[in-house]
């Protein structure tokens, strides 16, 4: 009997429903899991689950084949219910080599699914992964999981045969047999995967018709083995009415970029320089031009700054995105932007450091160098996206305060929101906030245009260049209030710099108060940011279900911070702030309001776990 041929199911063979599944396909660089755990995502987003990624790439662009070093992973949890993290333990973990088990086996829960590519378990592979032996063999070291030794590369060359391929070609859709493995063990429709395939590999017929044989035949071995007796359903979520997508961090920002465009009248200009985890927004972006967009790859990302400068100064929406690093090499722009208070957003999508550090993993540890890594008296606004949809509707706020404010913004997002995925509604027009943008047409005093004359809050004009009657120059030297000329003059220097952080300062006027998920007050108040959202949320939850005095505090403006945090702080006995970093926010709170928080930090390249919170927050209270 072919791979591609229906069989007939064993006797014995058993139907279980569940709540939430965490899945994760782990094998090398080259083995596609990411794009087996994109496909299975789309395919749970499809049929109407909540689901959660976290993809994990290798830091090294081609590490040796079959190292620990190369290893990719994808995890995806799918639920019945709303979620917000891609799980803490694993429920079925693919390993298509021993580097793969051996990097991902601790995160597989007790009597979880272990499906393991066997053929790829020989001599030289376990030598780069480490193992003295092999660990299938060793009837202790798997005993605590449900194992699954099945010969993938055998049956993919034989779901494959007849098609021409060499062996190297058809070893290749070896991902698409375990994603039709696991399709079936939890009862997955394969048809948008089956769709995609078809129009990715119009031109190449050869190739679209193995992946899909690959595909079934993975189908077919779950169906016919008797080595499976259990088969899932996981029933689909309850979300509010509407239209979703799926959507991932750098997506919504692009989107949201062009949504901006759209609602403000204006053209939006980005300019980047490639740097992971952020190369994506301006690959997104290049896609929607036919939308106001206009996108330009500079030769560094000092260029890249400077004509994100440029192009606010001629009156466009500007943006700029970079990670860590390229921040670093932004800053003397940045400052030129401040001094100029010329409307611009620059996104920093955060990832490991210091240096190049750990270019795929994520973490949080940029916060003070937005804050304060420029010279001189350089205050910007600060936001900080939740999730990977909350980027969209982040990424217009930020453009809202820059236009209305006549400042640069820094929007912060992360690796963890960048890469991760999350089942998104597609908004209406009437949801959008429109972008109000004033270019003056007429000077605005009876001697001529004032570029620095400011309103009550203390904001100046944003006059196009080339308007009749508006002539004017903007600079990085110290300007006069009102003319703008230069003016070096100690007195005028304290003014500026004293107007430049009062107008940042009054921001706070005009932005949400902080709301709290929980009691307005009691024992413990949890405070986080960026993508610590959903692992907070998560573990306050389950502790107030438990009966624990605790409540949640996500803060999505960072400077200034809302205007009633310090009063919303004081309601509790304890404050806890998990980050990923070694405490920048509770070194910011704790010199601002003299709170005395109690830190959970983590730098690891991994996000937090809902048990790592939970456990922190039963000890503060326990104490």
């Amino acid at each position: 009997m072919s791979a591609v041929d229906t069989p007939s199911p064993p006797a014995g063979r058993h139907h279980e429903t569940l709540d939430t599944v965490v899945v994760r396909f782990a094998g090398d660089s080259g083995d596609g899991m990411q794009l087996a755990g994109t496909q299975f995502t789309n395919v749970s987003a499809a049929f109407g689950n909540d689901v959660s990624t976290l993809p994990d790439f290798p830091a090294e662009i081609r590490a040796p084949a079959g190292t620990i070093a190369g290893v990719s992973g994808f995890q995806i949890c799918f639920s019945s219910h709303d979620i917000y993290t891609p799980g803490d333990e694993v429920d079925t973990l693919v390993a298509m080599n021993p580097a793969a088990l051996k990097s991902n086996l601790q995160d597989l829960k007790r009597g979880g699914t272990l499906i393991v590519n066997e053929d790829a378990f020989e001599k030289s592979n376990l030598q780069k992964a480490g193992y003295d032996s092999n660990p299938l063999e060793d009837g202790e070291a798997l005993a605590g999981y449900r194992v699954h030794r099945v010969p993938m590369t055998r049956l993919t060359r034989d779901s494959v045969e007849g098609l021409g391929l060499s062996q190297r070609e058809a070893d290749r859709c070896k991902n698409f047999f375990a994603l039709g493995l696991v399709y079936w063990l939890y009862d997955r429709d394969p048809k948008p995967t089956e769709e995609w395939v078809k129009a990715k590999f119009a031109s190449k017929p050869v190739i679209a018709e193995a992946n899909l044989r690959a595909l079934k035949g993975g189908s077919n071995y779950g169906f016919s083995t008797e080595s499976f007796t259990v088969h899932y359903e996981v029933p689909p979520a309850r979300l509010a009415p509407g239209k979703y997508r799926k959507i991932t961090g750098n997506e919504a920002l692009a989107m949201g970029m062009a949504t901006a465009a759209k609602v403000s009248g204006l053209n939006l200009v980005f300019s980047g320089y490639p740097i992971t985890p952020a190369s994506d927004v301006l690959h997104e972006l290049s896609r929607l031009k036919n939308f106001g967009v206009t996108t330009f790859q500079a030769e560094d990302e000092i260029a890249a700054m400077s004509a994100t400068v440029g192009a606010a100064f001629g009156g466009a929406l500007a943006v700029t995105a970079s990670s860590g690093p390229g921040i670093c090499l932004k800053g003397e722009a940045m400052g030129l932007g401040m001094i100029t208070e010329l409307p611009m957003v620059i996104i920093d999508v955060q990832r490991g450091g210091p240096s190049t550090g750990l270019p795929t993993k994520t973490e949080q540890s940029d916060l003070l160098l937005v804050m304060f890594g420029r010279n001189g008296e350089s205050p910007l606004p600060v936001l900080a996206a939740a999730t990977p949809g909350d980027c969209f509707w982040t990424m217009q706020e930020a453009l809202r305060i820059a236009v209305e404010f006549m400042t640069p913004v820094v929007l912060l997002s992360d690796g963890y929101i960048a890469n991760g995925a999350e089942p998104w509604r597609v908004p209406k027009v009437d949801d959008l906030q429109p972008i109000r943008v004033e270019h003056p047409v007429e000077p605005n005093t009876e001697d001529g245009f004032r570029p620095y004359l400011r309103d009550e809050r203390l904001v100046r004009p944003w006059a196009v260049p080339g308007t009749p009657g508006l002539e004017h120059r903007v600079g990085g030297l110290e300007k006069a209030d009102i003319t703008g000329d230069v003016e070096y003059s100690p007195e005028n220097h304290q003014h500026m710099s004293d107007v430049r952080r009062r107008k940042v300062e009054g921001i706070a006027r005009f932005i949400p108060e902080q709301e709290v998920d929980g009691p307005e007050s009691g024992d413990l108040l949890v405070v986080s940011w960026g993508g610590t959202f959903g692992a907070v949320r998560t573990a306050v939850r389950k502790c107030q279900e438990a009966g624990l005095s605790v409540a949640h505090a996500h803060v999505r403006y960072l400077n200034p911070f809302p205007a009633n945090l310090e009063t919303v702080l004081s309601r509790y006995r304890h404050v806890l702030i998990p980050e990923l970093n070694l405490g920048q926010l509770s070194f910011i709170i704790r010199s601002r309001y003299l709170t005395d928080v109690i830190s959970l930090n983590k730098i690891q390249g991994k996000p937090f776990k809902v048990g790592e919170v939970a456990s922190k927050i039963k000890e503060i209270l326990s104490n």
